[in-house]
């Protein structure tokens, strides 16, 4: 079933890619802004990280925690961070089972094929653990700005 705002956020524990375990329940209290994005290194993953880094300051002055979510494991991870300078935890989904409790897994098409894989969708998380916004298939480019503007 889709989420909906007003909805409590599915709960998931993801290790980063230092092996850290991130657990949603943890940071009860906090807004959070939860980005499902398909693969490091791609251009359109590249520029939404990107802007993510470039508004970090941003979002840490309103207290907002941000996790990127993709299936990449801890090396591409690692490598897509440094490469970046990204400021913020990148959370391993191996399989996209958090991704498919947030709506954000399934069949996509691409050149002719198909394949399973990340919708670019991004949850803002409200400190009550409840969804207050949702972004559906997001242009990279004006993203960032327009959450920071409905922060």
């Amino acid at each position: 079933m889709p989420l909906n705002i007003g909805d409590p956020a599915p709960d998931f524990s993801l290790p980063d890619a230092n092996g850290n375990l991130v657990k949603l329940a943890d940071l009860k209290g906090q807004r959070v802004v939860l980005y499902f994005y398909p693969r490091d290194n791609t251009p359109g993953c590249t520029k939404e990280a990107c802007a993510f880094r470039d508004s970090y300051a941003e979002f840490q002055d309103r207290e907002v925690v941000i996790l990127g979510v993709s299936t990449d494991d801890a090396k591409s991870h690692e490598k897509f961070a440094t490469k970046y300078n990204l400021p913020f935890p990148l959370l391993i989904d191996a399989e996209g089972a958090v991704a498919a409790a947030y709506d954000s897994y399934g069949l996509k098409k691409f050149m002719g094929k198909e394949y399973m894989g990340i919708t670019r969708n991004t949850f803002v998380i409200g400190p009550d653990g409840r969804i207050e916004k949702i972004y559906k298939k997001v242009k990279p480019e004006a993203h960032v700005a327009e959450v920071l503007a409905n922060l």
